[in-house]
């Protein structure tokens, strides 16, 4: 029998964002720096199964009334800090497309050699005045782009923590391919799903996924009478092989069982 808990799943909001960092001098001078901002990343990966011709496409901007004598777009891989020029930036706003053949090239890397994981780092080097700072990296994986076949169909859900294993369905919504719809999650609990279907948001960018408090039935007939039970979460979405890792909290009009874990793996 599964006991109320009074206990909440605190989301926590990682919030990133470029800063600069003068890169290091041998006086050890450090002073204020143009942050450019980089926004509309989109795609955010490369492609591991069209390496060839896969790309990721970026704005770069600089804050108003300043300007820069030199914007350098560097690359490295896995962190060896290579610092291999992709392109000089000379007008702003910049709209930058970086193929991932292009970037193995500068890189020298062969893209036979790159393998799922592998992760891309590309920074500004931004020179005004004599002085030279480096934005934090933007960091972009060799991984699988976002796919409906994989993010929706028959998959089987598990979970030890709320002891239940079985099918669920999952849904796109048609006019957003990014919001999901599960059913089957109280049909495998024992219970009759007369509410829902859970509705969850992937990232188009990060892939983590966010489930809005859904109510997906009406009474549960296990253990004590208790009502509008539902769940809410947040969790992440493999686009290579479609398995979602969930953290739910499940509650009832009557309280909360807490943070349960899931696991939902495409059949």
């Amino acid at each position: 029998m599964k006991k109320i808990k009074k206990l909440g799943l605190i989301i926590i909001l990682i919030m990133m964002s470029i800063s600069c960092d003068e890169l290091p001098d041998p006086a050890g001078e450090r002073g204020v720096a143009i942050v450019p901002g980089i926004s509309g990343l989109n795609p955010a990966v490369f492609d591991v199964n069209d390496l060839q011709n896969s790309y990721v496409r970026f704005t770069v901007n600089l804050p108003e009334g300043t300007s820069v004598s030199k914007a350098t777009l560097v690359a490295s891989f896995n962190n060896n800090h290579a610092d291999a020029i992709i392109t000089e930036l000379t007008t702003f706003p910049s709209v930058v497309t970086i193929l991932s053949s292009v970037a193995a090239q500068k890189l020298g890397i062969a893209l036979a050699d790159i393998e799922r994981g592998d992760v891309f780092g590309f920074e500004l080097l931004i020179t005004e005045g004599g002085r030279t700072t480096r934005s934090t990296p933007l960091a972009v994986p060799a991984a699988c782009v976002y796919s409906t076949v994989m993010s929706t169909g028959s998959f089987h859900s598990v979970s030890e923590d709320w002891a239940t294993e079985g099918d669920i369905t999952i849904t796109a919504d048609p006019d957003d391919p990014y919001t999901v719809y599960v059913s089957g999650l109280e049909e495998i609990d024992g219970l009759v799903e007369d509410l829902g279907p859970l509705v969850m948001h992937i990232d188009p960018i990060t892939f983590a996924v966010t489930a809005d408090k859904t109510v997906l039935a009406s009474l549960v007939t296990w253990g004590a009478p208790y009502h509008n039970i539902a769940y809410e979460g947040t969790g992440t979405f493999s686009t290579c092989d479609g398995t979602y890792t969930m953290s739910f909290e499940i509650s009832v009009d009557e309280g909360s069982w807490g943070a349960n874990a899931f696991i939902f793996t495409k059949n």
